[in-house]
């Protein structure tokens, strides 16, 4: 059995989605005290999906991201006392990629 068999990725289920199908399945128990992750590992194992999240997530590079992140925003606020609305918008711009960068990598 495979993650094809449900309407789409249990990843991309809601959690209660997950409890519905859950409690389709026998064999687990403690569904609604569970969260979404647990949920998805039980289903997973009850249906015998291997795991292949293999991903590892280098956190010193987002450690030094989110660092940057911070002192740019701290720039920023010292540019809004002065009032340079152009180096504002690109300080904005600067920490709204950093963040999307951050999250791309937290995603894998």
């Amino acid at each position: 059995m495979s993650d094809q068999e449900f309407k789409k990725p249990l990843e991309k289920m809601t959690a209660k989605e997950l409890r519905e199908v859950a409690l389709e399945i026998e064999g687990i128990v403690g569904v609604h005290a569970m969260n979404k992750q647990e949920l998805i590992v039980a289903i997973k194992e009850a249906k015998g999906i291997a795991d292949d999240d293999d991903r590892k997530v280098d956190t010193g590079v987002i450690r030094k991201l989110k660092a940057e992140i911070r002192s740019l925003r701290e720039k920023k606020e010292q540019l809004r006392e002065t009032g340079d609305k152009k180096q504002l918008e690109i300080l904005r711009k600067k920490i709204s990629r950093l963040k999307k960068q951050t999250r791309r990598l937290a995603a894998g």
